[in-house]
């Protein structure tokens, strides 16, 4: 089944928009451009977006079980206080590593903070994904990644899903919730590289995973075992991410880049960049905070 018509929420031409949250809280989106260091807020209730410059490149943004934000920056993981703008790095990340930066991030129900690394020239294998513990430690989980990226959890928390970019596929692992241990990576799908790159991801209420394809300009929704449900088509060709909001969580947010794409792509992809909203009849798991 092939769907359209995700709706433009805010025109932010964003280099990079990535990495959505839900804060439950204050019921609003949190989201990122990654190249421009920006965390970005948006109130779906005034449908006002509103950005805090971070300093350095930022993947990913989640809520903090204490408060303010966990981010995954260039430099390792970190916290943000919304209010007063200040970043406080918790535990640097690949200090000798200048020519890479943390990617995609995202919290398990133990309030770990799951992101992974990438070379800003996308070299391949030059990555990693670590695990930052409530405790401040970090456990390297991968090596040998080119890109790390989208990250997803089963409802009944026994299976965690992951995206390598570089390998156009989706890998699932055997999770134990109360460790945080990952093991028994295999793969559950190829993604066909006419269908673009696999990059963000998450996984619904229905155990259903929705992967955001870069130059595919669509998002896709797959069986727990692998199987494609449907494709949802994207006004504009680089999507990056997405992330499920709203009072009962059927709101599914999505995020676009304009990164690469030459003065005439940009005259086409007219809204690339652009933060969307779709309503699939399904709902999306809960965002986790970190701690």
């Amino acid at each position: 089944m092939v769907e359209g018509s995700p709706e433009l929420l805010v025109d932010a031409h964003a280099e990079v928009g990535e990495g959505p949250s839900w804060d439950s809280r204050e019921n609003v989106l949190w989201w990122v451009d990654i190249t421009r260091n920006l965390v970005h807020r948006y109130d779906p209730v005034t449908r006002e977006d509103t950005s805090i410059d971070v300093g350095q490149a930022v993947g990913a943004v989640v809520p903090r079980k204490q408060g303010g934000l966990a981010l995954a920056v260039k430099d390792g993981f970190a916290v943000l206080d919304p209010k007063t703008g200040r970043t406080t790095l918790i535990a640097a990340v690949e200090k000798d590593r200048p020519e890479n930066r943390m990617n995609d991030a995202k919290c398990d129900s133990g309030g770990r903070l799951w992101g992974g690394t990438m070379a800003y020239d996308e070299s391949p294998g030059a990555g990693a994904l670590y695990r930052l513990n409530p405790d401040g430690s970090v456990a390297t989980i991968l090596e040998n990644v080119t890109c790390s990226n989208g990250l997803g959890w089963s409802p009944d928390d026994r299976l965690m899903y992951y995206i390598d970019s570089g390998a156009q596929q989706v890998d699932v692992f055997d999770f134990d919730a109360a460790s945080g241990q990952a093991t028994n990576r295999r793969k559950l799908l190829d993604i066909p590289a006419e269908a673009g790159v696999p990059d963000g991801m998450t996984v619904d209420a229905e155990g259903f995973l929705w992967v955001a394809l870069w130059g595919g300009g669509a998002v896709r929704r797959y069986s727990p075992r692998g199987e494609l449900e449907r494709i949802v088509k994207m006004p504009a060709r680089q999507v990056t991410s997405m992330a499920f909001g709203g009072a009962d969580l059927s709101d599914l947010y999505l995020t676009t880049a304009t990164e690469g794409l030459s003065d005439a792509d940009r005259r086409v992809d007219a809204h690339a960049g652009g933060l969307f909203l779709f309503r699939p009849k399904v709902k999306g798991q809960p965002t986790r905070s970190f701690g």
